[in-house]
Parts: structure tokens; C-alpha cells; sequence
């Protein structure tokens, strides 16, 4: 075989519709802009949204809530999650994750919902009080990276 006799698989490659080519090509003469109007003129058309001189919907919509932009992204875990692991374990972002307990994105934050039994050391970002205290009476270690 040789470069000049390669050929797409039929039916995988389709012409170009070319516009405005003749009035045999099928779209000749005014090219599917029909006659006149703001349409057929070269830059023709109204912005994306514009409701002909109607107040558009960005605009009769009410406008509601507030999107804090300097707010960090947190992975959360509750001491209930972390209870279900290993006796004497290390338990990071990492190790939460490949485990499914949290997704992998942003810093981890321990939080003190449910009971702890079991002795772990725990890495992450921050802590409540209420978890670091109740990690610390399990005989574990809340250590903060």
C-alpha cells in the first residue's frame, strides 16, 4: 500500500457544504439568508440573549444568593467515617480517598460528628475542637499539615 492509495472508510467522511457556489450547487443566489433584512447583511444578527427590544430573562430573573470567591475548598470527613477504618492506622487525604470515604479534592477537615474507638493518627488540614478532642481520648494523634 502507498500514500497516494489511501482512502478514508466509506461513508466516514462527508463533503463540505459549500454556500453561496451557483444556483446548480443547490444554495446559490442568496445563500439560505433569504432577501434583505438585518439577517442577510454581512455581520447581521442580534447578540446571544436578545429578545427582540423585549426585557430579556438575565434581566427579569431576580438575582439571588452569594458566591464567596475567597472561600477555601475543603474535603470533609466526620469522626463517624473515620471510625470504620483500621485499628492504629495513618489517616490522611490520601488514604480517604483511595478508600472512597472522600473525594480527593481541596484540603482535608475533620469534623466531631459521631464517636471515635479506635486509636488513629490523623493528618489534615484543620480540625474542630470537638474532633481533636475526641481523637486525643481515643488515644490518638490529631497532627495539623
Amino acid at each position: 500500500m502507498k500514500l497516494n492509495e489511501l482512502s478514508p472508510a466509506p461513508g466516514s467522511a462527508k463533503k463540505d457544504f459549500r454556500r453561496g457556489r451557483g444556483a446548480g450547487s443547490g444554495n446559490g443566489k442568496t445563500a439560505g439568508k433569504g432577501h434583505k433584512g438585518q439577517n442577510a447583511r454581512s455581520g447581521g444578527g442580534v447578540r446571544p440573549g436578545f429578545e427582540g427590544g423585549q426585557i430579556p430573562a438575565y434581566r427579569r430573573l431576580p438575582k439571588r444568593g452569594f458566591k464567596n470567591h475567597f472561600a477555601k475548598d475543603y474535603s470533609i470527613v466526620n469522626l463517624s467515617a473515620l471510625d470504620k477504618l483500621e485499628d492504629g492506622s495513618v489517616v490522611d487525604l490520601e488514604t480517604l480517598a483511595a478508600k472512597k470515604i472522600v473525594k480527593g479534592s481541596g484540603d482535608l477537615k475533620v469534623l466531631g460528628n459521631g464517636t471515635l474507638t479506635k486509636k488513629l493518627t490523623v493528618r489534615a488540614k484543620v480540625f474542630s475542637a470537638a474532633a481533636r478532642e475526641k481523637i486525643e481520648a481515643a488515644g490518638g494523634k490529631a497532627e495539623v499539615i
